[in-house]
């Protein structure tokens, strides 16, 4: 989940708003357009990736499914049209979107047309701006895109006017345009991005992919359906506490939560907050690489950004999963309360690993191997951490007379959390957010320790199937109250699986696990080691090389 408000022009930041944002959405350029003859452009600015071959095809209508390196492949060397790809996407959207509400605020039909035409009237000049040239692109509705309105899900509810339209673009945003993408619209999410289930005043719910009756996740819950159902190419997420994660996982996408400072953001405080991450959502591991490198690199305003060159993440090698060492955590030996299905179904695919080779042992503690961090210590720890920076994120809401009447009680949660403490035992302090630091220290070291003897670590995207958006008295469902006759105390504890990768800083890649007897999807989060992107994307790359639950389990709603 994550927490991220727009920031707005002056006036906005004098009543608050513009104090609230992680990180402010203000970048400078990060690349350029590279004109070239066309039969060189693709030299000059592409990635450099074994791109495949794309014919034209006879019906233009199956544009939308081909993946993003084929899309872009077909864009560079013009066997379609960039208004062709528009106008499919656009047809597609209208025919799917209504069933889902994945992607809002969608520009009118007459201009994006007009912004493909442009696109190709460049190709036509030689310039190739790069691998998104004339992409369909949506952002998830907390960063801005200049000229369009930042809502978070929040600002435009009843009580609470829009924001005006965002003068500058968010750094991932201005990344992804230079890329050559066009900007469509955005993509829901929960309000201030707090929750794993997509709904808000704003926009309405997002249902999911597979079952528009059942939750689609969060925060990233839009951009994951709206991938799952080829309305866009590739998407953008956020996560603080599994949103990128848990959407993939229950829409049998795709999903990655890079490295700290592996995708920077700008703005606001740039030293202590450490829980929120930006990555890809993609259908298939060459994707999501091309998305991560297209948002990964070092800029100077983000002290805390990595260095290495973006173009590492542009080759996947297709490795086997032979030989590959796997620490299988599952629900930690009883400790996470977890639904059969979910058990069912990532047991099975760990027994499938096993047969391709994958040297897979079951681990019940988190200090296996050593260390000081215990299975018990996860949720206090995670608490004081989670309450500090969500809910200092949110006070300037929550502070606000004119906007805390209409603040949900998910965001209320935190920020009281933050100023009451845990069950009632008095407000946060310095030290104990120095004793959860310590603890989040241990866990790292004992994660490293555990490293030396395996290659992944994995674990259940979320400890429940989806569930219902409506209830069968007709109420809305916000988070499941229990697993397993286990009370959830909180929104988020039914999700305490995902706080283990946020906690360590690590990349945490979201792959298809596999279909329970419900016929819904269920993932699993793959832990690497520190920095190591590059090896989960790759790990991903040889599992759906075998499995093909993407290709193969089509959502009912575009099935053939």
């Amino acid at each position: 989940m994550a927490s991220q408000q727009p920031s707005g022009p002056r006036s906005d930041v004098q009543g608050g708003l513009g104090r609230l944002s992680r990180r402010s959405l203000v970048a400078g350029a990060t690349t350029a357009a590279v004109t070239v003859g066309v039969a060189g452009a693709a030299r000059a600015a592409a990635p450099e990736v074994a791109w495949p071959k794309v014919e034209r095809p006879a019906d233009l209508r199956r544009i939308v499914w081909w993946s993003a390196a084929e899309l872009a492949v077909a864009i560079r060397q013009r066997k379609v049209s960039c208004v062709e790809v528009m106008t499919a996407y656009l047809d597609h959207i209208d025919e799917v979107n209504p069933a889902v509400n994945a992607i809002v605020a969608l520009r009118p039909r007459a201009e994006l047309l007009a912004e493909a035409a442009e696109k190709d009237a460049l190709l036509a000049k030689g310039t190739y701006q790069g691998w998104m040239h004339g992409f369909p692109q949506a952002v998830k509705d907390q960063w801005n895109v200049k000229g369009m309105t930042t809502t978070v899900g929040f600002f435009g509810q009843p009580g609470v006017p829009f924001n005006p339209p965002a003068t500058s673009d968010a750094l991932l945003v201005e990344r992804i345009r230079a890329a050559g993408a066009i900007f469509i619209g955005k993509t829901n999410l929960p309000e201030f991005g707090v929750g794993s289930h997509t709904y808000n005043l704003v926009y309405g719910t997002t249902g999911n992919a597979y079952d528009p009756t059942k939750s689609a996740g969060g925060s990233s819950g839009g951009a994951a359906a709206a991938v799952a159902l080829r309305m866009l190419p590739v998407a953008d997420g956020s996560d603080f506490f599994g949103s990128l994660r848990n959407p993939p996982g229950w829409n049998n996408v795709l999903g990655l939560r890079p490295s700290f400072g592996r995708t920077p953001e700008l703005g606001g405080e740039q030293f202590v907050q450490h829980g929120g991450a930006t990555g890809p959502i993609a259908r298939d591991a060459r994707d999501l690489s091309l998305l991560l490198s297209t948002m990964a690199g070092y800029d100077a305003r983000v002290p805390l950004s990595l260095e290495d060159d973006p173009k590492a993440f542009t080759t996947v090698r297709r490795t086997s999963l032979r030989g590959v060492k796997v620490a299988w955590m599952a629900d930690l030996g009883g400790y996470l309360p977890t639904e059969p299905e979910v058990l069912a179904v990532t047991g099975a695919a760990v027994d499938r690993m096993r047969a391709l080779g994958a040297k897979v042992d079951r681990i019940d503690k988190l200090n296996q191997v050593g260390g000081t961090f215990t299975n018990a210590d996860l949720w206090p720890t995670w608490l004081v951490f989670r309450h500090w920076i969500s809910g200092s994120l949110n006070f300037p809401v929550y502070a606000n007379p004119a906007w805390k009447p209409y603040v949900k009680p998910e965001t209320t949660y935190e920020v009281e959390g933050l100023l009451n403490g845990i069950d009632g035992q008095g407000p946060i302090t310095a030290q104990e957010v120095w004793n959860a630091s310590s603890k989040r220290t241990a866990l790292y070291q004992s994660f490293r320790l555990l490293f030396e003897k395996y290659d992944y670590v994995l674990l259940p995207t979320a400890q429940v199937m989806p569930f219902d958006n409506v209830d069968g008295e007709g109420n809305e469902v916000h988070w499941p109250k229990e697993i397993n006759g286990v009370p959830m105390a909180t929104y988020h504890r039914w999700m305490e699986v995902t706080a283990i990768g946020t906690l360590l800083g690590a990349p945490t890649l979201a792959m298809p696990a596999g279909f329970g007897t419900s016929g819904m999807p269920i993932g699993f989060q793959v832990i690497g080691r520190n920095h190591d992107d590059a090896g989960v994307i790759e790990f991903a790359a040889a599992w759906e090389r075998e499995t093909r639950f993407v290709q193969e389990h089509l959502p009912p709603l575009i099935a053939p």
